[in-house]
């Protein structure tokens, strides 16, 4: 029996939000819900399996791109591992950019924040170091301004 449930249910059930629910079909992730007569969303365990995937991928800091491609190799039941580990280890070395790089402006605002008298006086190398400061390479922006790369 294939229980079907509406959008609030499907979200508890998966661990992901009903918005994001909505985005993810939105995008194709998921496909398009069925609907029942009044109009409202219905899923089905298939779909909440799906959504669990997609959160856990998530979870692990893969961008939508890769997902989806995760998503075609776990849906393809004759497709190659090795494809499956390539994505993987591609997805470790953009992990270990992006520790590296966080780890670097970790080291440049410990730097700041030990030259900082932190006292009443108005002089603060914390802020001069941000004024004085080259821009940020591109990669550095991507982090400090939260958002993540997409393939």
């Amino acid at each position: 029996m294939n229980q079907q449930m509406n959008i609030g249910e499907a979200a508890r059930s998966s661990g992901v939000s009903a918005k994001m629910v909505r985005h993810y079909e939105e995008i194709g992730l998921i496909p398009a819900a069925q609907r029942t007569l009044a109009g409202y969303r219905v899923y089905s365990q298939n779909d909440v399996h799906t959504l669990r995937f997609i959160r856990q991928a998530r979870n692990l800091g893969f961008s939508m791109v890769e997902i989806k491609k995760l998503l075609a190799l776990w849906q393809d039941r004759k497709r190659p591992s090795r494809k499956v580990k390539e994505l993987a280890e591609a997805h470790i070395r953009e992990l270990d950019e992006r520790i590296t790089e966080m780890q670097d402006m970790k080291r440049t605002l410990e730097t700041l924040v030990v030259n900082c008298h932190g006292d009443e006086h108005p002089e603060c190398p914390i802020l001069q170091g941000l004024e004085t400061a080259s821009p940020l390479p591109s990669a550095r922006r991507r982090l400090v301004a939260g958002k993540r790369k997409t393939l």
